[in-house]
């Protein structure tokens, strides 16, 4: 029996996992979806000091309550920062860790800084200071896939969900560095592309081939890749293609590049 630890991304909660978490435990597993602080039902607990810090503080005290043992840490987008400001912090606690669609942060990095267009930065900046106080992000309209990412394969129910139940995003949790000892980045790992969002195994391949200096983690023999044919929320689009790959991830599996 696996522990999985389930972090969702910038504007959810622990709601969209819902699917994936009910697969992994007809499969005899536990799943711990987490909702972060100001996210999903719990978006009345924002305050002005929440920030990165709070959501970090959130993903320990769930390994902490649920006494987790060799857990796999699934953080899709957004949520690997708190996801591995936590396993720094509850090293003994952590099997793997599993970056669902998003880049592989390093100490220093904030939220933001994983956009790589600074056009997009600035537009959520500015979306935030307009229409957030300054305070929070507000949840961007569905067909703004430069902010959501791809939406490809949600069928029109989730769809209404994903705009429904999502949430308004505390600014500081994008804003403030995150900060590593390095831990973290030693274990074991397992990157899923979700292909329809522009991210796959062989772009990572190309970028080691061409020599990219961030080489030395993406070839790391502790990591593997998967790709997904899907867009950018594989728990709501393949659900159970998502399931099958996190099972194989926590088993060691996956295409090595070194």
């Amino acid at each position: 029996m696996t522990a999985f630890v389930l972090v969702s991304g910038g504007y959810t909660g622990g709601w969209i996992w819902r699917e994936v978490a009910a697969l992994l435990r007809e499969r005899g597993h536990t799943a711990h979806p987490v909702t972060l602080t100001g996210m999903g039902d719990r978006r009345h607990l924002a305050g002005p000091d929440t920030d990165l810090q709070t959501h970090i503080e959130d993903v320990v005290q769930v390994l902490d309550h649920e006494d987790v043992r060799e857990a796999v840490l699934v953080g899709h987008c957004y949520g690997l920062h708190p996801l591995l400001g936590a396993a720094d912090r509850r090293i003994e606690r952590v099997g793997s860790v599993v970056y669902l669609d998003g880049g592989m942060p390093s100490d220093g990095d904030a939220g933001i800084d994983v956009m790589p267009d600074p056009a997009v930065r600035d537009r959520l900046l500015r979306r935030a200071v307009e229409l957030g106080g300054g305070r929070f992000a507000p949840p961007p309209p569905l067909d703004d896939e430069e902010l959501w990412g791809s939406l490809a394969g949600v069928s029109p129910a989730d769809r209404e969900r994903l705009e429904r139940l999502a949430a308004p995003q505390p600014l500081g949790t994008l804003t403030r560095p995150l900060r590593l000892t390095g831990g973290a980045l030693d274990l074991p790992g397992t990157g899923i592309f979700c292909t329809a969002n522009g991210t796959s195994t062989a772009l990572v391949a190309a970028l080691v081939a061409a020599g990219d200096p961030r080489s030395a983690r993406l070839t790391d023999p502790k990591v593997g890749y998967f790709d997904l044919d899907t867009g950018h929320y594989p728990m709501l689009s393949r659900p159970g293609e998502l399931t099958e790959v996190l099972l194989r991830a926590a088993a060691g599996e996956g295409r090595r590049l070194g």
